[in-house]
């Protein structure tokens, strides 16, 4: 699976955007699919994952009721809609995909075995 991550951008705070993940090869909603971010100068930090078949996405404490997960079957694609940016967003946002995570491991980036590159965010007045 190869992921194309785009749609990062300046926003100002209480902004909004939304990430697209592209998958090309197999069908992306037959593998986990997480989010993760990277702030400069600071440790990569999970932000959602999700088991399709179980249809239930984990988000991070910090994203909760303001990021959401969603898909596109038909076009291979992964949405992050991210509402009510804050400037502790900022960062670079990544996708990721496997197959067999399982649900307490959604938030370990080991756990993933494809990667996009990322696209960053910048949350700024």
């Amino acid at each position: 699976v190869q992921l194309q991550a785009s749609g990062g951008g300046l926003v100002q705070p209480g902004g909004s955007l939304r990430l697209s993940c592209v998958a090309s090869g197999p069908t992306l909603s037959d593998h986990t699919t997480g989010w993760f971010r990277q702030a400069p100068g600071k440790e990569r930090e999970f932000v959602v994952g999700i088991r399709w078949s179980a249809n239930s996405p984990r988000y991070a404490d910090s994203v909760k009721g303001r990021f959401t997960i969603s898909r596109d079957r038909a076009k291979n694609t992964v949405y992050l809609q991210m509402n009510s940016l804050k400037p502790e967003d900022t960062a670079v946002y990544t996708c990721a995909a496997g197959r067999r995570i399982i649900s307490s491991n959604l938030d370990v980036p080991s756990a993933y075995n494809y990667w996009g590159q990322g696209t960053l965010v910048t949350v700024s007045s």
